[in-house]
């Protein structure tokens, strides 16, 4: 099905039919009305500079809208001209302001962002010190044996290195002292390393003689005594005893209360306490991202559990921002349901997409967990983790490309990216030309210059942060060392000239959501004392733009719907306090979201 769609361009007026991609989008999009005209626009904004991310369109001053579609951009005269009478169009005077297509995060952890809005926020702590303190505040207040969630500590980031320590990292001790009868979990800001007391190590069954998982480290003292710091999958164990004794807690609970402890939510396959958080995570994660301008949200692994829940939401219209999903599954269960998520492309008017699946090949250069060719500068006996089998990630990508969803694997060592290219470059050799993968390595944050023209050449896209350059830079050249920091960490530059596509977020709840300070980072490479990592490896403010936008959508496989505001794409819309392509490069922290638009409704305001 395709329809005529109409915009006025600066040179006049210019009939354009959507294309087959555009028009069976829309078809999977029920609420549609599909004879829409220029001359009803339900929305209209005018008078701004607004950066559409479109080579033939430019920079327009209005655009029209109607039933969450864009139907027009144009000058100011044109576009009124197509205004409803009465209260049929409402129209926004954006008095010069900056608009531009809502930021698309392109890396982050959706349900995650909201679980960390819920528990301990430790990414603003100073030393372990105010750890503990934090820790104390929370026991206080909690039920006798109730678990202490935080996440956001990195030990590099801290004023003072912990006495004792173990490579830098703090012993239980003082934390267990705190909370002797409350188990503390505490993630690391990476996500790859986790903290845990004598409490949830006793839950956990772990002990000196628990031998260290595959792909994971129990860091350990000198007496072989765990100090409570688990890398990579090593956290697993911690995890896994916290669920069952929580859903053990929950079931008796129940059974005190006269209630089914096997109650469920509607097909969910959660219990209804678990539904419930759930829930309230998706919320916070909602307001948070749109009060920071991201209308979508590439989410970088979820079970099928969540994802229903997520397409139930989507369908009912209850879900607020629009998520690409990708599949974090053991190979066996991701073959046995897949098929069943096929019909799951874009469901809900556009608001989910499941459309990739999630590996992760090593750890966190912060913890020492990414997979190196060469050992840590620091640490001369490391060369990271390997977290997964190469054989099991070939099999993964053998399900994706039968199923045809995108493979996504993290990797943030030199020695992990070669191996996934490896792994990539063998897998789709033998394809058609036309074949279009998309294939994604998540992070690419440390490879070495004979890799990345790889990426150009197979079309695998860069899916990285910008926020993570800056923010690890200190200690970047304590793991690496200078020469292999400079040849090799976050190479933008190299990445683009190669031909490479790269798309940007900020891997929340690492950091914050925020779009604008990954798009400084990305722009200034400068550090908080002023200083710049390598600033050769800058993007240009139209490369940082795009990265955040129309790249994004196309290493989604969405450039076809969203990622520039041009006629018969989604009406997804930010506006900022001040043009980010032209303001001092000094003042692009200042920018402020002071609207957020969601297929052509109003989401967010910023108060006065």
């Amino acid at each position: 099905m395709s329809r005529q769609l109409f915009f006025r361009g600066m040179t006049g007026t210019l009939a354009v039919t959507c294309s087959a991609a555009i028009a069976q989008s829309v078809a999977h999009t029920p609420s549609r009305d599909h004879s829409i005209t220029p001359s009803s626009p339900d929305l209209i904004l005018h008078n701004g500079i607004i950066e559409t991310v479109d080579e033939t369109l430019g920079q327009v001053e209005a655009i029209a809208v109607r039933d969450g579609v864009i139907i027009a951009v144009g000058t100011n005269e044109e576009i009124l001209a197509l205004a409803g009478a009465g209260a049929e169009t409402r129209i926004i005077d954006l008095n010069g302001r900056f608009a531009m297509p809502g930021f698309i995060e392109g890396h982050g952890h959706f349900v995650g962002l909201g679980q960390a809005k819920m528990n301990l926020d430790l990414m603003t702590v100073r030393n372990w010190d105010e750890v503990i303190a934090l820790v104390a505040e929370a026991v206080a207040k909690a039920q006798p044996g109730e678990w202490i969630i935080g996440r956001g500590w990195h030990q590099e980031k801290w004023d003072q290195t912990p006495e004792p320590n173990v490579e830098g990292f703090p012993t239980h001790h003082a934390l267990s002292a705190v909370s002797p009868d409350n188990p503390v979990f505490l993630t690391h800001a990476s996500g790859h390393a986790s903290f845990a007391n004598a409490k949830a190590m006793e839950i956990a069954g772990i002990s000196a003689s628990t031998p260290d998982p595959e792909g994971g480290e129990i860091l350990r003292d000198v007496g072989g005594e765990p100090i409570g710091i688990f890398r990579e999958t090593a956290s697993g164990l911690i995890e896994r005893a916290r669920a069952a004794d929580e859903a053990a807690r929950a079931a008796d609970e129940n059974e005190d209360r006269g209630q089914d402890a096997r109650a469920t939510a509607p097909g969910s396959g959660m219990l209804r306490g678990q539904f419930a958080q759930l829930d309230r995570a998706i919320d916070l994660a909602t307001q948070e991202c749109l009060s920071k301008g991201v209308t979508s949200f590439q989410d970088a692994g979820s079970s099928f559990a969540v994802i229903d829940r997520l397409a139930q939401r989507a369908e009912s219209g209850e879900l607020g921002i629009r998520l690409w999903m990708m599949i974090r599954e053991p190979n066996d269960v991701i073959a046995a349901n897949v098929a069943r998520y096929t019909p799951l492309r874009r469901v809900g008017d556009g608001f989910l997409t499941v459309g990739g699946i999630k590996r992760t090949i090593d750890g966190a250069l912060g913890s020492r967990g990414a997979w190196l060719l060469e050992p840590y500068a620091d640490s001369s006996e490391s060369t990271g983790l390997a977290t997964a089998i190469i054989e099991d990630v070939t099999e993964t990508a053998q399900i994706a490309m039968v199923s045809s969803l995108q493979l996504c694997v993290h990797a943030i060592g030199d020695r992990a990216n070669r191996e996934v290219l490896n792994i990539y470059e063998k897998s789709l050799s033998g394809q058609p030309d036309d074949f279009d993968a998309r294939w994604r390595i998540e992070h690419a944050q440390h490879l070495h210059p004979s890799d990345v023209p790889r990426f150009g050449e197979m079309g695998v896209i860069a899916s990285m942060q910008g926020i993570h350059c800056t923010s690890d830079a200190p200690w970047v050249y304590a793991r690496l060392g200078a020469a292999r920091a400079e040849s090799g960490a976050y190479m933008w530059r190299d990445l683009i000239d190669a031909g490479a596509i790269i798309s940007n977020g900020t891997d929340a709840p690492v950091e914050d959501v925020n779009p604008i300070a990954s798009f400084y980072a990305s722009v200034s490479r400068r550090l908080k004392d002023g200083s710049q990592f390598f600033p050769e490896q800058r993007m240009t403010r139209m490369e940082a733009l795009k990265s955040y936008t129309i790249n994004a959508a196309f290493a989604a496989k969405e450039e076809d719907i969203k990622g520039s505001l041009a006629p018969g794409k989604f009406a997804d819309i930010v506006i900022l306090s001040q043009n980010i392509l032209t303001v001092d490069e000094d003042a692009i922290p200042a920018t402020k979201v002071e609207m957020t638009i969601v297929n052509g409704e109003v989401v967010y305001e910023l108060e006065d």
